[in-house]
């Protein structure tokens, strides 16, 4: 007989019970270790994804911008620059007392194709910010549960001690009054 069958022998069943109690509380914290350690090995696997993903974002929002650029200077250039320019400032002179205080047509169009791509990056990047926002709100929620879950439990354990304490202070004012009984009728 081993040392450890011969200890367990030896033990009350209330002690054998809290024994297999407790070797199963420290298997369940094995196997959450376990777990713990097998999605820990996950996480460069998702941030190397996070990673491509805000990257392709990146890309595709230049590719659009620059494909629009592209598309807007080919249908401005398709137009005959002789007969265009030519055109607008004719317009533009005869339309104002101050020849060449407003701008052309064509500058307000690039300003506009400007601006518009402008915007769509900055929509790109606040997604981003707003994307990392939410990360960051819910490590801070994680954090607070562990918090919570600490706070519960030693609730829980202070608690059981209180009970306990409770318990044996009863047993003792019981076995006080058992004896003054029993010394009272030895008395009589």
């Amino acid at each position: 007989m081993s040392r450890r069958e011969q200890d367990t022998t030896n033990l009350s069943p209330a002690q054998e019970q809290q024994d297999i109690v407790n070797k199963a509380l420290d298997q369940t914290r094995q196997n959450i270790k376990k777990s713990v350690n097998e999605a820990k090995k996950d996480i460069s696997t998702y941030t190397e994804q996070i990673i491509n993903l805000q990257e392709r974002a990146i890309d595709a929002t230049r590719d659009i911008a620059e494909n629009y650029i592209d598309s807007q200077k080919e249908i401005i250039n398709s137009f005959n620059q002789t007969v265009w320019n030519p055109y607008v400032e004719n317009i533009a002179n005869k339309t104002t007392g101050f020849p060449g205080v407003f701008p052309l047509p064509t500058e307000v169009y690039t300003n506009t194709i400007s601006n518009v791509v402008d915007n769509f990056v900055t929509a790109t990047r606040l997604a981003n910010k707003t994307a990392f926002t939410n990360a960051e709100l819910i490590n801070t929620s994680f954090q607070q549960a562990r918090n919570n879950v600490r706070e519960y439990s030693r609730i829980g354990v202070s608690a059981a001690k209180n009970i306990h304490q409770a318990a044996n202070d009863l047993t003792k004012i019981g076995l006080s009054v058992v004896e003054s009984a029993s010394i009272q009728r030895r008395h009589n």
